[in-house]
C-alpha cells in the first residue's frame, strides 16, 4: 500500500491537510463519523478542542481495529457546528492532530453544519483509509 500526498507549488500552502492523496492498495476502510462519544455513549468534553480530541481518537480506534494506522488514512471530513470556532482554534486542534495521527495529513476538508446527531457533540470526524 502506498499514499503519496500531493501538493502542487500553483496552490496555497496546506496546513494541516494535503491538497490531494493518490493511493495504491488492495482494502479500502470506510469510517463512519465518529464524535466525543464515551464507551457509554455519552458526549464527553465542553469545548471543541476537548471534543475533537476524542472523536479523532474514536475515528484512529476505528481504523486500528480494521488494520490501519493513522498515516493508512487517505480523506478525512470534519463536520463542525461553528466553523468561526474551529478557524480560531486551528492550531490547538493541530497539534492534537499531530500528537495522535502524526505529520502525515490526509485530504481534508471543514464542514459546517447547524448541529450533528447528538446535540451536545460540537465536531464528527469521517473518512477512509487504504490498507495492504
Amino acid at each position: 500500500m502506498s499514499l503519496e500526498r500531493l501538493n502542487p507549488a500553483e496552490l496555497s500552502p496546506p496546513t494541516g491537510f494535503s491538497h490531494a492523496v493518490t493511493a495504491t492498495g488492495s482494502r479500502l476502510v470506510f469510517l463512519a463519523g465518529q464524535t466525543a462519544l464515551d464507551g457509554a455513549g455519552r458526549v464527553v468534553g465542553e469545548t471543541l478542542p476537548e471534543q475533537f480530541e476524542t472523536a479523532l481518537g474514536n475515528l484512529l480506534a476505528a481504523l486500528k481495529a480494521a488494520g490501519g494506522t493513522p498515516a493508512d488514512l487517505a480523506r478525512v471530513t470534519v463536520y463542525a457546528t461553528d466553523v468561526a470556532d474551529y478557524r480560531a482554534r486551528a492550531p490547538e486542534l493541530g497539534r492534537v492532530w499531530r500528537r495522535l495521527a502524526g505529520r502525515e495529513y490526509p485530504a481534508m476538508a471543514v464542514i459546517g453544519t447547524t448541529r450533528l446527531w447528538d446535540e451536545q457533540a460540537l465536531v464528527e470526524l469521517d473518512g477512509f483509509a487504504v490498507l495492504d
